[in-house]
């Protein structure tokens, strides 16, 4: 499948009183310390997404630290410049790590650095994963806090099934040498992120599912965050076709909008066909409805042939972001203001403003694919979205 996916590491000025800045292109030399224990212990933190405690192991105690001449913010600045290569051929810099990082995951751990550059390499060459890295944070005087999108293709199914995960990291530093010790990831799709966590490996499970994508151009979006019920993502701007619809599921004006692309426009010039179909309901009833296509990416509104009908519309869609709700079968009147209903709740329950109106998103030819495996979505736009927490 063609991928819609698009990322980049953002680089926000840091939180806490620690600042994002250049990092020089050599390393500097570790810091030496005397011999010093230094304590270790088992400690909870509440997770945002879920008011859960969860357990984190054998992370730095936060509470007395130990005097130290440790560069956190030095080391905010490294994982920026570092974790970005967490999953291609350069990799990340082991001499960061402790011999003895602790890693653990709802599914996973490993208490060595061999053991956790391991785990990368397995999941490099079985899940192919795009890593995405949102912001770096200090988040104690020994602790780094990551918040993260990982988009994994599992190669050893046919389908190659998209598993998504989104979340944080939370890494304990040693104060006697300033690597890391410790590793914490905490998805944002379960309650239970303790290892091992039944329902994390359900997660994993869910998502191995068919979903039949055509291999067409799409809009192009990232994936911020993914909770159990739905993915919040930033669409960069499109260009759609449009004409009145009569419901959301309906299908009314389609062969309109199909025809501009087919040549029944000004230069009778053919267009590229792209995926989803859209149907949009600008009101809360779900009655006042457009049915759209997507023009291709390298379209812009003065190259774009006129309609030959009045009743069709070019126009741009600035993008922003969007919580979606996948979902397959036949999209029946009934099924989709079902899932707009649950969506809707979903998001005012988890305190985001969902703004009004939907979309319904068809990426199958009803005709030609099989409803178990058709993806469908429903859409909608939010009006503020933060990922600080």
């Amino acid at each position: 499948m063609a991928s819609a996916h698009t990322h980049q590491n953002f680089r926000p000025i840091a939180a806490s009183g620690v600042s994002s800045h250049k990092l020089s292109t050599t390393r500097p030399t570790r810091l030496h310390f005397p011999p010093r224990s230094f304590k270790l212990r088992s400690i909870a933190v509440k997770t945002n997404q879920n008011l859960k405690w969860a357990v984190r192991l054998s992370l730095v105690d936060q509470s007395s630290p130990p005097q130290s001449t440790v560069d956190v913010e030095w080391l905010v600045g490294f994982l920026y410049d570092d974790l970005p290569h967490l999953f291609d051929d350069q990799g990340i810099d082991r001499t960061a790590y402790d011999e003895q990082v602790k890693f653990r995951d709802p599914i996973t751990k490993h208490d060595t650095i061999s053991g956790y550059l391991f785990n990368i390499s397995m999941l490099k060459m079985v899940f192919r994963p795009d890593y995405q890295l949102h912001w770096v944070k200090q988040t104690g005087p020994y602790e780094i806090t990551t918040r993260w999108t990982m988009v994994m293709k599992f190669m050893l199914l046919p389908w190659k099934p998209e598993l998504v995960f989104t979340g944080t990291s939370v890494m304990g530093i040693n104060p006697e040498n300033g690597k890391f010790c410790s590793h914490l990831d905490l998805w944002d799709s379960i309650k239970n992120n303790d290892y091992f966590s039944l329902e994390g490996f359900l997660d994993v499970l869910k998502q191995l599912r068919i979903y039949k994508t055509p291999d067409l151009e799409t809009p192009k979006y990232q994936i911020l965050k993914r909770t159990a019920n739905y993915e919040v993502r930033r669409y960069s701007p499109f260009i759609v076709v449009e004409t009145n619809g009569d419901k959301l599921s309906g299908s009314t004006g389609f062969n309109d909008v199909a025809g501009y692309i087919f040549g029944k426009n000004s230069k009778t010039e053919k267009i590229p066909m792209t995926t989803p179909v859209f149907t949009q309901a600008y009101d809360n009833e779900l009655k006042k409805v457009s049915i759209q296509i997507v023009l291709p990416l390298d379209k812009d509104m003065s190259s774009l042939p006129d309609p030959n009908q009045e009743t069709l519309d070019l126009r741009k869609v600035e993008g922003g972001i969007a919580a979606v709700l996948k979902f397959s079968g036949k999209p029946t009147e009934d099924i989709v203001r079902e899932k707009e209903k649950e969506l809707r709740t979903s998001l005012i329950r988890d305190g985001l403003r969902p703004k009004i109106g939907c979309l319904l998103a068809r990426y199958n030819d009803p005709g030609r694919t099989w409803s178990f495996i058709m993806r469908n979505e429903v859409l909608i736009w939010l009006e503020e979205f933060s990922l600080d927490s």
